[in-house]
Formats: structure tokens, sequence, C-alpha cells
């Protein structure tokens, strides 16, 4: 059983059977191969939790030496990591839960991973296929449940179709583009017995990864950036999911063009850069927001055009001339209307376009516009009182912008996205489509287990920091370098921001208390500072970067600090509130 969810097209499956193993070979349980085919896919790391449904896998797991677990404390918490190891190593992330509550307990992951187009295969434990339908200990229709957050998703009822969904999972969550696939593993079917080897080849009927540009097609997007006076790119999630940061780079330096980035693009080029304006829409900079207004040429690679990025869709850079450039052809026209809509791969197309030596005469634009970005992001430094703002240009400061970032939903979130200086893709991990609170920690603790190069750093604040905070105990077992910075404001700062803005300062249910950070950081085993003024933060900084393992750092910052720019709901992006007097 199983039905494909793509946002793009319904296809048919049809792939080669998996061929039985000599007769010499031993008999070995569903489970046991299912550990075969992850080998066969190169998994060298597993997050989850065990429970009833998986423990034959978990048994065969035992003598599994090629592939690590990492037990984490939530099955949440689980797939975060996974997204977080998946965002880091451009490999699909790998999570085992067990049925009923493990599984559901997975579906706000899924989903976060779905609306970021990241890969991952979720393995959720099943009651045995007897037992499916008849309200069972533990029993739910995951397969039901997570057909509209996963790109594609099966059960798996006969142990034969168990090497090719394997195959077929991994080459659907990895290409065109990716996603999150689902397997549902019932009981009885892990503990059967066959001599099945992993399938080596996947043919999808059907399935189609990239279509073929033509020749004209290039042409046309050269000649529409020489014509143009006023061209800006807007470099979206896709630049980094297809590989093309520095054909990016080489395009809008030869050709003189303005970059800004949606959230998800942040890292996709260089944020130190002359021509990078910063972040496009809500939240975003002055710069940004005025050059895509005034723009004449958008050429928009790998961006969605969602609500948070457009504003206004009527007064959306009204005067341009719109080019999208995406893998999924359900993105393109879908949000704002489009004059040039290209469904391919970016990589391959600007491959293509930079060998047509792209030149314009846009310098006046891109020096006028580099004069725009310094008018923000704006914030008012007051003497003995620390700034947020402050705290994320100290941790740039120590880790010479080398780091890896995981943030989770809120202010924070976009004060790190201001003023973090990213150079390279792959480093900013953050919920952008779901907005998921409790995201960034265990995405830090996978981006910890895929690459232990870099320093790791999870931004996140006094609400979001309590949404997974048991994980405090993954990251010791496995000491993992995590450097955890809570701002501390004691309020949900985002919803209360609001609040102050456009309900006259009704703060409902915004308020909230933590524990004592510190000691609680202690009680894990974990070295705790804190720090309430700028002197001390820098101190503490320094420190936590010298200490092995994790460490948290709990920064009491302004309680009613604001993220500016600011749209304000329904408004167009050049309506934006640039501080507390305007």
């Amino acid at each position: 059983m199983s039905t494909l969810q793509s946002k793009s097209q319904t296809t048919n499956l049809s792939v080669s059977r998996s061929t039985d193993l000599t007769s010499a070979q031993t008999t070995i349980t569903g489970a046991e191969l299912l550990i075969q085919c992850l080998l066969a896919e190169k998994v060298d790391t597993i997050f989850g939790y065990p429970g009833g449904a998986v423990i034959p896998i978990y048994d065969a797991l035992y003598d599994c030496k090629e592939i690590q677990h990492i037990l984490t404390r939530h099955e949440q918490a689980a797939v975060h990591a996974a997204d977080g190891y998946a965002r880091v190593s451009g490999r699909p992330g790998v999570t085992l839960v067990t049925s009923g509550p493990g599984a559901t307990n997975a579906i706000t992951g899924i989903a976060n991973a779905f609306m970021d187009s990241v890969p991952l295969i979720i393995l959720t434990g099943q009651v045995s296929t007897d037992l499916i339908g008849r309200d069972s200990f533990q029993e739910v229709n995951i397969f039901g449940m997570t057909m509209d957050i996963t790109k594609h998703n099966y059960v798996v009822m006969d142990l034969k179709d168990l090497p090719r969904i394997i195959k077929e999972a991994f080459h659907i969550a990895s290409t065109g583009r990716p996603g999150p696939v689902l397997i549902d593993l019932p009981k009885n079917i892990m503990n059967s017995k066959s001599s099945l080897a992993p399938e080596s080849e996947v043919s999808i009927r059907g399935y189609s990864e990239v279509p073929k540009i033509s020749d004209e097609i290039i042409q046309s997007i050269k000649e529409s950036i020489i014509s143009a006076e006023r061209p800006v790119i807007i470099a979206g999630g896709g630049i980094a999911l297809s590989g093309a940061a520095e054909e990016l780079l080489a395009l809008a330096e030869s050709a003189q063009i303005p970059v800004v980035s949606t959230l998800m693009g942040i890292g996709a080029f260089p944020t130190n850069h002359p021509l990078y304006l910063g972040m496009l829409g809500m939240h975003g900079t002055y710069a940004a927001n005025r050059a895509v207004h005034h723009a004449d040429l958008l050429l928009c690679l790998g961006a969605r055009f969602n609500d948070r990025l457009s504003g206004k869709v009527k007064s959306f850079s009204p005067g341009s001339w719109k080019i999208h450039i995406d893998i999924d052809n359900a993105e393109l026209n879908k949000n704002i209307p489009i004059d040039l809509a290209i469904q391919g791969d970016i990589g391959d197309i600007l491959h293509r376009l930079n060998p047509l030596s792209v030149q314009s005469s846009t310098t006046p634009w891109s020096v006028e516009t580099a004069k725009w970005q310094k008018k923000v992001p704006h914030y008012t430094s007051e003497p003995g009182i620390l700034n947020p703002q402050e705290v994320i240009q100290l941790l740039n400061k120590y880790t010479e912008g080398d780091a890896i970032v995981a943030t989770d939903v809120g202010q924070h979130q976009i004060w790190t996205a201001h003023h973090y200086r990213f150079s390279r893709p792959r480093s900013f991990l953050t919920s952008g489509g779901l907005g998921t609170m409790g995201y960034g920690f265990p995405a830090a603790i996978g981006a910890a287990v895929a690459d232990g190069s870099r320093p790791i750093i999870c931004v996140t604040g006094d609400g979001s920091f309590q949404m997974n905070l048991q994980e405090m105990m993954t990251a010791v077992d496995y000491g993992l370098p995590i450097k955890i910075a809570i701002l501390n404001n004691g309020y949900l700062g985002m919803v209360r921001q609001w609040q102050q803005l456009f309900y006259e300062r009704r703060y409902s249910s915004v308020q909230i208390s933590s524990p004592d950070f510190v000691t609680f950081a202690k009680a894990y085993g974990v070295a705790g500072l804190r720090a309430q003024t700028l002197s001390e933060a820098e101190s503490i900084i320094k420190k936590a970067l010298e200490i092995p393992g994790p460490v948290l750092m709990e920064f009491i910052v302004k309680e009613e600090q604001n993220v500016y720019p600011i749209v304000p709901p329904g408004e167009s992006n050049d309506k934006m509130i640039i501080d507390e007097q305007k």
C-alpha cells in the first residue's frame, strides 16, 4: 500500500523486484533486511526512540556497528535532529520511532521538514497487519495522517516489497524538490523471515526529477539581465539545495546585480558581500525591500513567494519583469504572477548562463542600493542594558562567522538572520515555513552529529528553549559541543511585539516564567553561564567556546526590545516600520 504526495504531481510507481539471494544465504528477519537496505543507502546515523512496535528493529540495530543510533528524549526532537543533520550534510536524515504516540509525536517535525524541503526518511513502527484497523494498543493510521505533509509515504504490507520501498524512498526524498518520506513498518513484517537482499536500482515510472531547459530560455534570461537597469536577484533556499552558491556569486559579480535573500536562503550568498542587501520580506532590511520594490527585473531563484516574503501581493515589486526558477512546477505562478516561469535545476541553469558572459550596465544601481544597506537593522543601545542584537554580534565576532547556527522561532530568529554574518550555505538552520518553536536545539544536535569540524551555536529564546529542553541530556550523552545562547527577555517576544504594535499593548498570555537556566544546566552536568551586561556577555561567550562539550549561556536582555524593520500585516513591503518613532 502506498500513495505519492508531491507538490507538483502524483505518479505511478514501478520498479524491478528484489531478487532472492542464493540458497546458501542465511535467512534473515525483515528487521535485519531493513538494516541491510539502510546500509546500502550509506546511512550512518539514525535518530530515534524505541517502543514495543519497533523492538525487532532495535534488536537488529544491536548487532550493527556501522550505524550510530542517537537516542533523543522525545520523538519530535528526533525528527528535528534528523532535519538538522540533513540540512548540514545534504544527505537524507533518518528517524526511527514506534507506533501510536511515537508516530504522532513525530508529526510536527515531519511537517516542518515538508515545508522547508528537507530530505528525511521517517521509519515508524506499526502494529501487526492482522491488528490494523481494530483500535489495537498503540495503533494510529500514521499513513493517512501524514499524507499531506510527506512527499511520499508507504505501509509495508509484504516483506517482498521492503527492498523496493527503501530504495524508492531515498530516491524520492533526495531528488527533485527534496522532502520527507514516511515508511510504516508493521511488527509482524519486521519479524518475518526472508532471503531477500537490498535493491540495487530504482526506476519510478512517471517520476520526473528535472526537466530539460532549452538554450532559448537560457538566452532569454541573459537578454533580460542585459536590458535591465534595476535588476535584483532573490536567493531562496533552493540555492543551497541545488549546490548553486558559487554559480550565484559568479553571476551577481559579473553582472553587478544586487542580491537579497529569503530567510531560508541566508548563507547562499556571502552576507558581507557589497552586493548583498539583506533579507527580504516582513522583517527584511530597508535596502532589500526597497530594492525589490523599485526593481525593473526580478530573478527569483528557488523561493516560494509566500506571504511573509511578498507582503501585499498587488503591491509586490509592481514595475518589475519577474523570472522565477524553481524545481517544483507547483510553486510557479502560485502566489505572485510571473512573466517567465521556469521549472528546472537552478545550479544547472546558472552553470549554463554564466559562460555567456552576462554583463549589464547596472553599476549606478548597485552603488545606490549599497548605500541603503547601512540604515537597518535598527536598535537603540542603552548603557547597562544588554541588547539581544549585541549578543548575536558577539557570537559572530568570536566564531568569526564560521559557525553552524540553529535557531528557534521568534525575535531571536530574525535578529540572528540580520546580525550573524553567514558566509556559506548550510550554515543557518531555522524553521522557515512552519515556524516551529522547539526546533533549534534538536536541529543543533543533528548538525553537531553531521559536522564536528565547526562551532555549533543554538540561538533560542526563553520560551522556545522550554519546548525541547529535555534534549540537554542527549547533548550530554554524546558529548556534543553545542553552545546554547538563550536570549531571556521574560516574554514570548514576537507575539508581545505584535500585541504592542497592533493590539494597543494588550499583553495577553505572553509573559513567561522560566527556571534558573544556569542551575538547570548544572543538573544535567552542563556548564551554565549568565550575563546581564555587554562586558559579561563578551566574557562568557569567549569562555563557552573554550569549554569542550555542551555549554548553556543565559543572556538577560532588554525586555521590550522589538524587531525592526517590520511590515504591518496586510501592507506592502515598502510600508515597513523602521523603528519606534516611524
